[in-house]
């Protein structure tokens, strides 16, 4: 049963804290790795129990240990394991749980999911299962925000046909993106040039989005030439109360479209630009009485911008938006999906200095960034004022072929950019992980670059910097 509360706010930080609670008894955890581990940290400061869940690769993972309960779902590949509901919704029960925290991928935007939790009476952590299904589906995503009167990409429904992609490809003009439409992180992705390539694009997007998401579907829109990859951080109540917590810049993406750096505030954005993105935001958000946390996508030339997606999940990215805001965003989620309202408004949040973000990844750059496995040796993380690790990772710690290949996020905050990339640069330079091949180089050699010192890069910044052999 919930407990009245109140807001007390420090004079330091916009974190939002409250006197000790039941907000639930027992969390399951429906994810593994770096965000199981901090959705977990945030479960203990609440008071809540947890329950971890692992596949059989996973037995000796961090989030295993640091979990109160923790049981094996399943063998290493996803489909048995991570994305087996019947395994995952069996556990909550056995174990007593009462709600289910699906993090990031996997099944966070699967409203079929949230759905079975509420059959069964757990409380998925995210929006309701419709509005899940109306903005996960980035195609539906599009076409409700035409609706809302927010700007978007010129594009399509969803595709059945390669016929109908091609159709469309005329229609719109060449060069086209293939994307699909469920989940994210550049899988289901292709650049099409010309309609030669659009056979094979269109049957390497659906099986790849088949094999990613258990969902194939793709759908087209115009590819607008390296815009900026800019999104903004929303959380909403049950009782109408709809926030940002400003932007991100995620213009630093492989040539896969993964993001590798983010950092918030955007820089070189004019005053009306990033207003125009706020209020697109919320007013969006409005539109389909959003809740809980989720994130708006954005493409953005010059001063024009453009709906792209919205991601109905906690990102990868969050900690940067925390660092910058001093609100931890997993627990709000948590406070939301209980019934609880936000508790502050838009002018309570305060955005003080700049954060960057760094994923570490087990990819080999010189390798076209191919993911690696095996077992870690020495593992160094850096520490000091301004620096936070996100991490599963620790000295001898198996990195499995199945899945996401991050290992940690490092993040550096400052009172200024330059400061926070001063910072970022120090943390790499302590930063050791043995082993395997990581991303740390890459991300060290991109900071030291003039255009993003200067803060006027776009999407097509990393992959040019890779096909001119500056990397």
């Amino acid at each position: 049963m919930l407990r009245s509360s109140t807001v007390r706010r420090c004079s330091t930080s916009t974190e939002v804290e409250r006197g000790p609670r039941t907000i639930f008894r027992k969390v399951l955890i429906a994810n593994r790795g770096e965000i199981a581990l901090r959705i977990n940290r945030a479960c203990q400061e609440l008071g809540v129990r947890t329950v971890a869940i692992f596949s059989e690769a996973d037995r000796e993972s961090l989030h295993v240990r640091q979990a109160d309960e923790a049981f094996c779902v399943g063998p290493g590949p996803v489909a048995r394991s991570y994305l087996n509901i019947p395994n995952i919704i069996s556990t909550a029960l056995i174990t007593g749980c009462d709600a289910v925290h699906p993090g990031y991928g996997f099944l966070a935007e699967n409203p079929r999911f949230a759905e079975i939790c509420a059959d069964h009476s757990l409380t998925f952590v995210g929006p309701r299962p419709g509005v899940i299904a109306a903005m996960g589906d980035k195609a539906t995503a599009k076409r409700v925000m035409r609706d809302a009167g927010v700007a978007t990409t010129p594009g399509t429904d969803v595709l059945h046909t390669v016929d109908e992609a091609k159709t469309a490809a005329e229609s719109i003009g060449y060069p086209v993106l293939l994307k699909a439409t469920a989940g994210g992180g550049g899988k289901g992705m292709r650049v099409v040039d010309r309609a030669a390539d659009l056979d094979r694009a269109f049957d390497g997007a659906t099986a790849e989005a088949e094999a990613s998401f258990k969902d194939g579907r793709v759908y087209m829109e115009k590819l607008i030439s390296n815009p900026r990859h800019i999104e903004v951080q929303v959380l909403g109540d049950d009782f109408g109360a709809i926030v940002h917590l400003g932007e991100r810049d995620c213009s630093v993406q492989k040539p896969s479209h993964q993001k590798l750096i983010e950092e918030a505030p955007a820089p070189q954005l004019s005053p009306q630009t990033r207003a125009r993105l706020h209020e697109m935001a919320i007013k969006a958000c409005r539109h389909v009485g959003y809740t809980n946390a989720g994130t708006l996508e954005f493409l953005a030339c010059g001063d024009d911008v453009y709906f792209m997606e919205m991601n109905t999940r906690i990102q990868v990215e969050h900690p940067v938006t925390e660092m910058v805001y001093g609100i931890d965003l997993v627990k709000e989620q948590i406070r939301i999906a209980a019934g609880e309202p936000l508790g502050y408004g838009q002018g309570d949040l305060v955005a003080r200095g700049h954060a960057i973000e760094c994923r570490i990844n087990a990819e080999d750059p010189e390798n076209n960034f191919a993911p690696q496995a095996g077992r870690v040796g020495t593992v160094v993380f850096p520490g000091g004022p301004g620096i936070r690790v996100d991490t599963h990772l620790y000295a001898g710690a198996a990195v499995p072929p199945y899945y996401d290949s991050m290992l940690a996020k490092i993040v550096a905050h400052g009172d200024s950019r330059d400061a926070a990339i001063a910072r970022m640069e120090r943390a790499l330079r302590e930063t050791v992980v043995e082993g395997v091949k990581t991303t740390i180089g890459m991300c060290r050699e991109i900071l030291a670059t003039p255009e993003f010192r200067s803060g006027r890069y776009d999407i097509g910044f990393l992959p040019a910097m890779l096909a001119t052999g500056v990397a």
